[in-house]
């Protein structure tokens, strides 16, 4: 019983996975979608969850923030984008991009798959240089071209239509799925087969490049990313306190420079590294976890 009590201890999920794991639950939570093979549209759809979860799966009770903007700078011919762009921007001045580290159903997806038996490439310069990659594709797919559609009247989200792999994984895949969809497929053509192999693509790069969609690809973590020095929760460092040896950003798995930059996910994990105890994850002034252990220092004046 000893030994079956340990080992539930070793693996039993950590307190980020748990949040993960509520949030893509309560993203999904129409039940009956799945059921009927339907998608919810509801009034709950006028509203956008923080993380990237396709408006089209079954069970999504609310929108995507980045389909939503995609649609809505399509429609900016007739009306101005203000609602999502403020939506955007709540969440990026509350959270930044602790939305990609504890609330994003794909972030999650990604981390799961990482932990399969593979060799893992590791980081490095040309893993930070293919970071900026994500800044072009929201400039380009997200912002671009479905204005330059709007003057022509032609609503193009081309980020969803072209790369979101959620979309296959959360929509296209749990609809086609179902029976009563079935006739479905004498529709699919060329656009289709190349979003599956956009997809085998995200599965295969997650198994072998921790988090590859959110470090080279995803737009919606290039924005949150822009608010990452100034939003409210987040991981913060304190400078009395840090000595500048470094130990956060090699232990870190995502492409930062320093603590809390546009490559930082807030997801925790430098503060039990950090010899000093000087990393925090804070919500405004209040200090939401701490390394509650001895500093190196002080445990080796001690022996």
């Amino acid at each position: 019983m000893a030994s079956i009590i340990r080992w539930i201890k070793a693996h039993w999920p950590s307190q980020r996975r748990l949040v993960q794991l509520y949030a893509a639950v309560l993203y999904n939570a129409h039940v009956k979608g799945f059921i009927r093979g339907e998608i919810y549209t509801g009034p709950a759809k006028a509203l956008c969850v923080p993380g990237l979860n396709c408006y089209s799966c079954p069970g999504a009770v609310s929108a995507c923030p980045l389909g939503a903007l995609q649609n809505a700078l399509a429609a900016s011919s007739q009306r101005a984008p203000w609602y999502v762009l403020g939506i955007l921007l709540v969440y990026g001045v509350t959270l930044g991009r602790t939305v990609c580290g504890w609330l994003c159903p794909v972030g999650w997806i990604q981390e799961l798959l990482h932990k399969l038996p593979l060799p893992k490439l590791k980081k490095g310069r040309w893993s930070h240089a293919l970071g900026y990659l994500r800044y072009w594709i929201l400039a380009a797919l997200v912002v671009a071209m479905p204005l330059w559609y709007a003057v022509k009247d032609v609503p193009l989200p081309a980020f969803c239509k072209y790369v979101c792999p959620a979309g296959t994984l959360e929509g296209a895949r749990n609809l086609l799925a179902h029976p009563a969809n079935a006739d479905a497929f004498s529709m699919l053509g060329l656009l289709f087969t190349r979003k599956w192999i956009v997809l085998i693509l995200f599965i295969v790069s997650a198994a072998f490049i921790y988090r590859a969609f959110c470090r080279f690809i995803c737009p919606l973590g290039a924005i949150y990313g822009l608010f990452n020095r100034i939003s409210l929760l987040g991981v913060r460092v304190e400078a009395a306190s840090c000595t500048s040896c470094g130990r956060c950003v090699s232990t870190c798995k995502m492409d930062v420079r320093k603590v809390g930059d546009a490559g930082c996910i807030h997801c925790g994990e430098c503060i039990d590294a950090c010899p000093e105890k000087a990393i925090r994850f804070q919500a405004g002034k209040w200090v939401l976890r701490k390394n509650e252990g001895v500093k190196e220092g002080a445990a080796n004046e001690k022996l």
